[in-house]
């Protein structure tokens, strides 16, 4: 992974890692990222659902959107992904703060313009948030194709960022008598709730009975 002055971790820099393994396994955790650039003079951010494959993050959306028409003139971007794993409490409020697991990008996309590479970059999103379900519904028209926008960037200048562990408090503070410790956090889906025009009869699909479903 290219680790330039852009992705060298600064605050905390024992916290910095700069591997692909370890982006990788980040990045594949999860499936929302928020894209960073500049439009007209001004910074922007904005959501957006992704997917990962191998070394490339793709990203989709209308043809006529803002965040893509911008990116798809050749600017640089930066991307943030960010897991939540834990609150975490300590004795004094400086030092209370939070595990989780970050990545951020930088680069400039580059447009998916065939018809069958954007089919691809289309279902490696799709797999990223549902595995499975690309292959149960109906898959993009010519039209629907013509009207999305789908951009890859490249995940080469990037770092990741990880805390885990317990409170770190001044030496007099651990005879205070304060709670500390860890409130673990995750992410967790619920029960399906179905469409009112389903089809009388229309089982459940495979792609969401696999989830882990509390």
């Amino acid at each position: 992974m290219k680790k330039t002055e852009r992705t060298r971790v600064k605050r905390v820099p024992k916290r910095g890692l700069y591997d692909r393994k370890t982006i990788n396994a980040i990045l594949d955790d999860h499936f929302l990222c928020h894209v960073g650039f500049v439009h007209e003079g001004y910074p922007v951010v904005i959501p957006t659902l992704y997917g990962r494959s191998e070394g490339n993050l793709y990203i989709h959306g209308a043809t006529s959107s803002r965040m893509l028409r911008s990116m798809q003139e050749g600017i640089e971007v930066s991307v943030n992904i960010t897991l939540l794993d834990g609150l975490v409490l300590a004795r004094s409020a400086f030092h209370h703060s939070m595990n989780y697991r970050s990545v951020v990008i930088f680069g400039t996309a580059k447009s998916i313009v065939g018809e069958e590479e954007k089919r691809q970059a289309l279902k490696v999103i799709s797999d990223q948030v549902l595995p499975g379900r690309w292959e149960e519904v109906r898959t993009p028209n010519k039209k629907e194709l013509k009207a999305t926008a789908v951009l890859s960037i490249p995940i080469e200048e990037a770092s990741a960022k990880v805390r885990t562990g317990p409170p770190v408090d001044e030496t007099e503070d651990y005879d205070l008598d304060v709670w500390a410790g860890i409130v673990p956090l995750q992410y967790a889906y619920g029960q399906p709730v179905y469409d009112p025009q389903l089809k009388q009869g229309q089982a459940l699909s495979k792609s969401v009975i696999n989830l882990p479903i509390l």
